[in-house]
């Protein structure tokens, strides 16, 4: 006989079990994505930031409450969410976790509240909801969900059931909502994310055997490694060298912003983090190469208790230990005032870097198409900026959202979000940004001027498709607009000049290019020569962007 309530333990494995199930299924969820681009997209973005929540569940062990395991899933997905998709996701989370924190068990009531809660809070999120997405895909759960307390359904087991085969049923119905969906042949990416999600809970639920195991945090996924890791590893392969653990006994309100905050400036300085917090404490643990400011940070929401720091390089702990509270006393506190305005931009590449350091911008965060970001990529960027308000220039449209969110869990700094959704449109922004206005008056300066900018993209396909009315075959070079496809060939250069044909209007004055990692500076000339005899009205400007995936970026203004 099936449970008829959800506990914490119970809840706990088949939250872990959903991030298992769509971690298994991200690579066919990415090949669902109607863009044939060759890169990680909703499959990666989706399990990336489940997987942030889940290693913080995982942290929390067999013991737990429901609080604490709502907080661990609310702010781990909120940290780690990664493109429109994850966003969503994050979102859905939140809102769940918001309704059934106080609850000692689910009942099918709760839960159909929660969902409910749930669409809610990620519909809001949205600043233009689009149908046949994940959205409808939660939507449909909700409504399913209230129809059969409605019905007074008592049996969890069936409830659950009938749920997911409407989502899926919902899932199946996406193609008649977008025609891009149908015209492609498939189903929503992020709604099949979301029914794996649901499908992989449900396992649990029924007591299938499911490996719950959640590994640390691969190098270079931006989020920091949660659980216990070896504190006794070679020297050679230390990065950080203090194992640094305490408690903080809260004596002011550490709410998810002031967590993930904190969280946010741990990785900022070290990795192997754990942070749990419970009612009024907070267990730590990073490995940093400077404790003392960990300890800093953390004396700024209550008394500590338990300090322990072991230097995993060397064997003379104790000794090591004094030297470094020595160190940390004898160090100058940073008194530089903060500048008025800094700059973030996500970027890959180079040359690209380097365009937007020449413009004056304080930090790159390293990413884009090929690898979104997260929220706590975007929170440490923004603390490592010295100034008091800070524009964020996003440059993808799949990033926008992470970045909105890191806006509303900012709280020592104005954020503001400029939604550049392309790597020309961001140069452009900073260029009209003048030191001598508002911030609310750039932030409307720049946000006016991404519209005249036109920016095409050339790369290649990795399956076949039809977009816009264009056969794709896998291995064909795209020249990608803002609006789709603008032009499918064999050749990078025909391709590209056709896209360039696209882009320009009457009264186009400048063709700006930008080159990629694997094309050379003589085949990059010879493109900007056919460009430039083809328009022979407008400036073609030609620059090294070091850019990955895209053989060239271009912008027409």
């Amino acid at each position: 006989m099936s449970l008829q309530q959800i506990d914490a333990e119970m809840f706990s494995k088949m939250f872990l079990a959903a991030a298992k199930s769509l971690e298994a299924k991200k690579e066919w969820i990415n090949e669902l994505n109607v863009f044939p681009v060759p890169d990680g997209d909703t499959g990666t973005n989706m399990t990336m930031t489940i997987m942030s929540a889940a290693r913080e569940v995982s942290a929390l062990g067999s013991s737990v409450n429901m609080e604490a395991l709502c907080k661990a899933i609310s702010s781990g997905s909120l940290r780690g969410a990664r493109g429109n998709s994850g966003v969503i996701l994050s979102q859905l989370f939140r809102g769940f976790t918001k309704r059934i924190k106080t609850e000692n068990v689910m009942t099918i009531p709760v839960l159909a509240e929660g969902f409910d809660k749930a669409v809610e809070t990620a519909y809001k999120a949205v600043m233009k909801p689009k149908e046949g997405t994940i959205l409808t895909v939660a939507r449909g759960v909700a409504d399913k969900a209230k129809e059969l307390v409605a019905d007074g359904c008592e049996d969890m087991e069936a409830f659950i059931g009938t749920v997911i085969e409407h989502a899926k049923y919902v899932l199946s119905q996406t193609p008649e909502m977008l025609p891009v969906l149908k015209q492609a042949g498939v189903v929503d990416s992020g709604g099949q994310g979301l029914v794996e999600v649901l499908s992989g809970a449900f396992d649990a639920y029924l007591g299938k055997a499911i490996d719950l195991t959640v590994s640390a945090a691969a190098t270079g996924e931006g989020t920091a490694a949660r659980g216990a890791s070896s504190d006794t590893q070679p020297e050679a392969d230390i990065k950080f060298g203090y194992c640094t653990e305490f408690i903080i006994m809260l004596n002011k309100t550490f709410n998810i912003k002031a967590e993930l905050d904190f969280k946010a400036y741990l990785e900022s300085i070290g990795d192997s983090i754990v942070c749990v917090t419970d009612d009024d404490v907070v267990k730590v643990h990073v490995h940093t190469n400077d404790p003392g400011l960990a300890i800093q940070k953390a004396l700024k929401y209550g008394a500590l208790s338990n300090l322990k720091i072991d230097n995993m390089r060397l064997e003379h702990q104790e000794k090591l230990f004094k030297m470094s509270q020595e160190e940390q006393a004898e160090k100058p506190v940073i008194t530089e005032p903060p500048k008025d305005y800094g700059f973030i931009a996500v970027s890959a590449g180079e040359g690209l870097g380097e365009i937007f350091r020449s413009l004056g911008v304080d930090y790159i965060i390293e990413g884009g198409q090929t690898m979104n970001p997260s929220t706590a990529d975007i929170l440490n960027a923004v603390d490592q900026v010295n100034a008091k308000t800070v524009f964020i220039l996003p440059n993808n449209k799949n990033i926008i959202l992470a970045a909105n969110q890191a806006a509303e869990l900012t709280t020592e700094k104005d954020l503001l979000v400029i939604p550049s959704k392309t790597i020309p449109q961001g140069i452009t922004a900073v260029i009209n940004f003048m030191p001598e206005l508002s911030a609310d008056e750039n932030e409307e300066n720049m946000i006016r001027e991404l519209a005249n900018v036109s920016t095409g993209q050339v790369t290649y396909a990795v399956h076949d498709a039809v977009i816009d009315d264009k056969e794709i075959k896998k291995g064909d070079y795209m020249g990608i607009g803002d609006e789709g496809i603008l032009s499918v060939g064999t050749s990078i250069n025909e391709v590209a000049k056709a896209a360039v044909a696209e882009m320009v209007k009457e009264d186009s004055e400048l063709i700006s290019i930008y080159y990629g990692s694997d094309v050379t500076q003589e085949e990059a000339e010879a493109f900007r020569a056919l460009v430039e005899e083809a328009n022979n009205s407008c400036d073609v400007e030609l620059q090294y962007g070091g850019q990955p995936i895209y053989y060239y970026i271009m912008s027409v203004e």
